[in-house]
């Protein structure tokens, strides 16, 4: 079974959800006339790292954005992931969350990786659990931009006979040759696909270097996108992990007690 996938690779607008979720909407419905299954979505596409006002513009898990994913996934029938600024309590976090096709919460991730480089260690909350969930029958991960950085947290999360890693991003344009050559490592020693939706455009500290992408478990690069805004379009046959698994059987080679 094929799984037809649409990567919406755009800018965000900073500190501004409702302009941000009336331009996802739009991109969601031009994907959606692709007849695909899963839609991804970056990191932070509802608020950028406007990470100081996240006390304003943070939401609960029922808040609008949630909302409007529930919409659109049943209205589309497809699966939609991204990550947003939830609220708890008196705690924020950078939270990866997925609906899919019946509008029902699969997947909900808070960043185990706080990047300091961003300062997202002053303001939010690091999760303490993994990602992953299970799309169109079939297991899969999720993670958040520096994540990537950590193989054995990718392993962690591959243990369980998972198919595909997503990964949703704001990875910085000055080394977005990091977050390829990351990518396809992680790909290649998974043996999965990789499925990573990056942001362009800029806000006042940084820049950030698009180059969303889909990775075969052979780390072939199955389709790129450049540094601009567009919507990367890619089919993947999940049921290939399995062969690739069964000719280099890695998993069964592993010998964890020399690990530790």
């Amino acid at each position: 079974m094929t799984m037809k996938i649409a990567i919406i690779q755009m800018d965000i607008a900073f500190g501004d959800p409702e302009a941000n979720r009336a331009e996802a909407e739009r991109k969601v419905q031009e994907a959606a006339r692709e007849k695909v299954d899963v839609i991804v979505l970056p990191e932070l596409w509802t608020t950028g790292y406007d990470l100081s006002r996240f006390d304003e513009i943070a939401e609960k898990m029922d808040g609008p954005t949630h909302r409007l994913l529930k919409e659109l996934c049943k209205k589309y029938k497809l699966a939609i992931l991204g990550s947003v600024a939830e609220v708890q309590g008196e705690n924020y976090y950078n939270t990866l969350v997925g609906y899919n096709s019946e509008g029902t919460r699969i997947l909900h991730y808070r960043k185990a990786h706080l990047f300091r480089l961003m300062n997202e260690e002053k303001y939010l909350e690091s999760g303490d659990t993994k990602g992953n969930f299970s799309i169109l029958n079939h297991k899969a991960a999720g993670v958040i931009c520096y994540d990537i950085r950590f193989p054995e947290w990718m392993r962690t999360h591959m243990l369980d006979g998972s198919k595909a890693l997503f990964v949703v991003a704001e990875w910085p344009k000055p080394r977005v040759d990091h977050w390829r050559s990351l990518l396809i490592s992680r790909a290649i020693e998974n043996q999965c696909f990789v499925i990573a939706c990056n942001r362009v455009g800029s806000d006042d500290n940084n820049r950030f270097g698009g180059h969303s992408m889909v990775i075969d478990p052979w780390g072939n690069i199955v389709a790129e996108a450049g540094g601009h805004e567009e919507i990367l379009y890619a089919e993947v046959d999940l049921s290939d992990v399995e062969e690739i698994r069964e000719q280099i059987p890695i998993f069964q080679d592993r010998r964890p007690s020399l690990y530790e």
